[in-house]
């Protein structure tokens, strides 16, 4: 006898009605993935830093280009918001206040991995490729590479590279911001 088990998926508005609740409070480290209220990673000193110089990199050099998402939702559909480390958005006059970004607004998504390498690559990467999220960047500390996804579609994406130290990336939004991997990994694999 095969016993099924009814899940209830959470959509956005249901995750933010627990937040407005107390249910889920601001310090609870959770996104929304595909319904599913999940914990994420706690957050190292190595994948902090990593984080702190992306935005200052993408800062510094795109100005008022872009805006640097660090660390804030990006909503996906009905059922996932997640929280990538950093994302590249489209300029906006209210820097997204009135509502979180949504698939449209994103140019790049990059989600910096030390002990999350796995679930990025296996849960966030076709997330944000079905959600038509043009490019997405896998920083792997552990490896000491960036992993480039671009072509989105339902199935993820279709195209992936896997570039290392003595290699350069650039976002296709701004091709002119080419980026060294040594700039993105100052510190290698232990």
């Amino acid at each position: 006898m095969v016993v099924r088990v009814a899940r209830r998926l959470f959509t956005v508005e249901d995750y933010h009605r627990m937040r407005e609740a107390g249910i889920l409070s601001e310090d609870d480290r959770v996104e929304l993935i595909e319904g599913e209220i999940l914990e994420m990673s706690p957050i190292g000193s190595r994948h902090a830093g990593t984080v702190a110089r992306l935005v200052r990199i993408f800062s510094q050099r795109l100005g008022e280009r872009a805006v640097v998402w660090p660390q804030n939702p990006i909503r996906l559909g009905v059922y996932s918001e997640p929280q990538p480390d950093v994302a590249l958005l489209r300029p906006r006059e209210d820097f997204y206040e009135a509502e979180h970004p949504g698939p449209g607004d994103v140019w790049l998504v990059v989600e910096v991995a030390d002990r999350s390498v796995e679930g990025d690559r296996g849960v966030k990467a076709p997330l944000y490729g079905r959600a038509g999220i043009p490019e997405f960047w896998l920083v792997d500390l552990a490896a000491g590479v960036v992993e480039v996804y671009r072509e989105p579609g339902v199935e993820g994406y279709r195209s992936v590279r896997r570039l290392g130290p003595g290699e350069t990336l650039a976002p296709l939004a701004f091709p002119d911001l080419a980026l060294k991997v040594e700039e993105i990994l100052r510190s290698y694999p232990r």
